[in-house]
């Protein structure tokens, strides 16, 4: 028996198309329903966090989840990722450098860092899944039904391997990953590449366009304004000309 987005605690976004703000860093999971398949963007911090996601995506879709989309490699949005067996894994071409050898154990050491349990993030990343698809460029997923999603490696920004789902409809929904943060300043680590981040979000504008809903990595969904102001306030703050 099925659920609604409502009774479920997510936030329906467009028709099929709906989100999730998941507790400790308030990072957003996506969810994205075809009459075929079901695609999750983003995974959660810990194997445990990944299977209440797994859970409520069967309620609410009453079939498991087939596809994942990786938005980036940090430890709050990938960790879950192993208790979807058998989905299709999706992340920007590259990704697998920061989720393999010496790239694993930063990101232990980063999820440590920012306060997941010891044993949670071990676990975690001991199981730890590697995209089986590498996007170059734009990948169409077909979820049956007619609704298509496109992957779009936009370049490189918030880390070097930032991966978007535009989702056709009305509205368009793009999910930004942290490209895009509503919840407080985007942050901006060492794997950042500050100078291409502008760029990148104008790759994502040109996306969605102006009536487009924006799902940010953190924090409430926002308009094209709202992505455009940050734009601006990102080449400003790292010098980055206009």
């Amino acid at each position: 028996m099925t659920v609604t987005w409502e009774e479920s605690g997510w936030e329906r976004v467009a028709p099929g198309v709906g989100r999730c703000r998941l507790p400790g860093w308030d990072c957003t999971a996506g969810l994205v329903v075809g009459a075929d398949a079901v695609l999750l963007v983003d995974t959660g911090s810990g194997l445990g966090e990944g299977a209440r996601l797994r859970t409520e995506a069967q309620a609410l879709t009453g079939r498991r989840v087939t596809h994942l989309a990786l938005t980036h490699p940090h430890f709050d949005h990938v960790l879950g990722a192993a208790a979807f067996a058998g989905a299709e894994v999706f992340g920007a071409v590259g990704i697998d450098t920061a989720l393999s050898g010496r790239g694993r154990e930063e990101l232990r050491a980063d999820a440590l860092r920012h306060g997941l349990d010891r044993r949670v993030a071990e676990e975690a990343v001991d199981a730890l899944v590697r995209p089986r698809h590498a996007v170059c460029g734009e990948w169409t997923l077909d979820l049956g039904g007619g609704r298509q999603v496109l992957l779009a490696n936009v370049g490189s920004g918030h880390t070097a391997y930032d991966l978007a789902v535009l989702v056709p409809g009305d509205p368009e929904v793009v999910f930004c990953g942290d490209l895009v943060e509503e919840s407080g300043e985007p942050q901006a680590g060492p794997d950042a590449v500050p100078s291409h981040w502008p760029a990148a979000l104008d790759r994502l504008l040109e996306l969605g366009g102006e009536d487009a809903r924006y799902v940010p990595g953190h924090g409430a969904v926002v308009d094209a304004a709202f992505v455009r102001a940050q734009r601006d306030a990102l080449a400003a703050r790292f010098g980055v000309s206009q």
